[in-house]
């Protein structure tokens, strides 16, 4: 039944309860119901980890039914795009399903309403149905329409699917208790009008379901067993309920988990798409982005976003998750995957004075240091002059300064160390050149020469050098609850993108691939970006390798 290597959550519970007592017979069938209208986030792949982890977990399946009931605001790239990211995240669903497969069946279940003198036809406005309902200390009031008889409220349907009636003219509402404390149950509305072209019916419909009257009704259809939603439809489960007891059909049921909230992000999809439409970013697969398609795109894996999903369980009650841990997850897969490379990304010219002119070395060097065999080794070409950082030198180094300086030592990573003895500077004072001696014996993995250093650096052979463009990403807000202002877009991080157009990388780094990722030693975890080409390979920091973030913190 249950995996033991992993918590059990209280849906979880729920679960292996309704296993043990024979409850929709044995059998486990959940969903995932996307709307298509936009890309999905890191809050969705928090859904889609429960959804289908807990149909694996006890060996059921899992819809992905789209919820495509807006015909203004959904498109054919939305469902494409929602298919790509759940199948990166590693998963396949049981059946591929759309609400509009039910448009005829959830219409012969409003006329069942109708018929049954639960269900009515509205003309009055959105603004005289919103006063209606009353308030929540208030009961609502019927409209004019209330007491329509069940064939005018039938005549008039029909006459609504018919096109007769332009939008916002007629809507259908059920008929239930204005006086109810919850406000969902005061006459929710149905369907409305809408003559837009759908992406999948064309223009076969002009009426389309509301979310709470299709929802229920397609998860009976499909008799998903566990219908697992976020908090706020938790008002909505009455209704749910409602539905499904008045038109007899299988007894789905909701349950309800605190939806994921990062700090220091945005997940409404209005303002996601504000961030688009405004040119904030480039595009809904930005990596500043908190859509899969960004997350993919700037590095993170498929595991590292199942681990945090995982690691900050299933809730009943909103909490905010730290996004440092997103960052530690992502940190921790690629620590134990990312291959090593040696990446100078402000370079300065250093230059080994008694290395013979003309030689080539080829040292090498372990792909990855963290497992085991290093997962083979790749060459390193080494020569005469490297790039180094320009951080890594100093003329007048401060005491526990451990790189270079007039007179220090420090070794070259994979090679030899080194004696700074001398600098050359432009006229306008800055360092160009930096002048060292090597000793010969102090070869890595062959050092004979007894010298004990403090510090390493990493280093590019110049003639061998690799040119790209390197993209150093950061946190997109500075606020930790952006959405909290009423202008979040005031609180966006102006350092959240820096460009590099011209970085100097080991020459194997031209055979990398998107989706591969890579440890700029001493730098960052990095990744090829989607767009680069041949002729100009791009870059993307995926994480630096320590949370910057919470040293800041700490200073202030």
């Amino acid at each position: 039944m249950a995996n033991e290597e992993k918590p059990v959550n209280f849906i979880a519970e729920i679960i292996e309860a309704d296993i043990r007592s024979g409850k929709h017979g044995g059998r486990v069938l959940t969903r995932f119901p996307p709307e298509p209208n936009g890309y999905l986030h890191i809050g969705h792949a928090k859904s889609i980890v429960l959804n289908f982890g807990l149909a694996q977990r006890y060996h059921g399946k899992t819809n992905l039914r789209f919820d495509d009931t807006n015909p203004t605001t959904e498109e054919t790239a939305y469902v494409e795009s929602i298919k790509n990211d759940i199948k990166w995240l590693g998963f396949e669903w049981a059946e591929e399903l759309y609400t509009s497969d039910y448009f005829e069946t959830l219409y012969e279940f409003a006329t069942k309403l109708i018929r049954n003198g639960l269900a009515y036809v509205d003309d009055s406005t959105a603004a005289e149905i919103a006063a209606s309902k009353g308030t929540p200390t208030e009961p609502g009031k019927p409209t004019p329409f209330r007491d329509r008889s069940v064939e005018e409220n039938l005549s008039l349907f029909a006459e609504m699917r018919e096109g007769k009636y332009p939008d916002g003219a007629k809507v259908l509402r059920a008929k239930i208790d204005l006086a109810n404390p919850n406000m969902h149950l005061r006459d929710p509305l149905l369907y409305r009008i809408k003559h837009a072209h759908h992406h999948r019916t064309g223009d076969s419909w002009c009426i389309y379901p509301m979310y709470d009257f299709a929802h229920g009704q397609s998860d009976a259809i499909e008799e998903i067993t566990h219908s697992v939603c976020t908090l706020e439809f938790v008002p909505h489960r009455p209704l749910y309920n409602w539905l499904i007891e008045q038109l007899e059909i299988y007894p789905s049921k909701q349950y309800e988990f605190a939806r994921l909230n990062l700090n220091y992000t945005v997940m409404s999809k209005r303002k996601l798409l504000q961030l688009v439409n405004n040119n904030y970013v480039t595009g809904w697969d930005d990596p500043r982005m908190p859509t899969i398609s960004g997350l993919r795109r700037r590095g993170y894996t498929a595991t590292s976003i199942r681990n945090f999903c995982e690691r900050i369980g299933v809730a009943k009650r909103e909490n905010v998750i730290d996004v440092g841990l997103l960052e530690f997850c992502i940190r921790e897969d690629l620590n134990k995957t990312a291959w090593r490379r040696m990446a100078v990304l402000d370079p300065v010219k250093l230059v080994i004075t008694n290395y013979p002119e003309g030689k080539t070395e080829h040292l090498s060097g372990e792909n990855n240091p963290e497992v085991e065999g290093g997962e083979g080794e790749r060459p390193i070409p080494f020569s005469r002059e490297l790039w180094i950082e320009r951080e890594d030198f100093m003329e007048e180094a401060p005491k526990k300064f451990f790189r270079l300086a007039p007179g220090l030592m420090v070794r070259l990573k994979h090679a030899y160390v080194v004696q700074c003895t001398d600098f050359v500077k432009d006229a306008d004072g800055r360092v160009t050149e930096i002048r060292c001696t090597y000793i010969p014996e102090s070869k890595s993995g062959e050092d004979t020469s007894g010298l004990k250093v403090k510090g390493t650096i990493h280093w590019v052979s110049v003639p061998h050098a690799k040119t790209v463009t390197v993209r150093l990403y950061d946190r997109l807000f500075n606020a930790e609850n952006p959405a909290a202002d009423e202008d979040f877009t005031a609180s966006i991080n102006p350092d959240s993108l820096q460009v590099i157009e011209k970085a100097y990388v080991e020459p194997d780094l031209l055979h990398a691939e998107p989706g591969k990722g890579y440890q700029f030693i001493r730098k960052g975890y990095f990744t090829l970006d989607t767009g680069s080409t041949p002729d100009n390979p791009v870059f993307n920091r995926t994480v630096t390798l320590r949370d910057t973030w919470a040293k800041e913190a700490q200073k202030q």
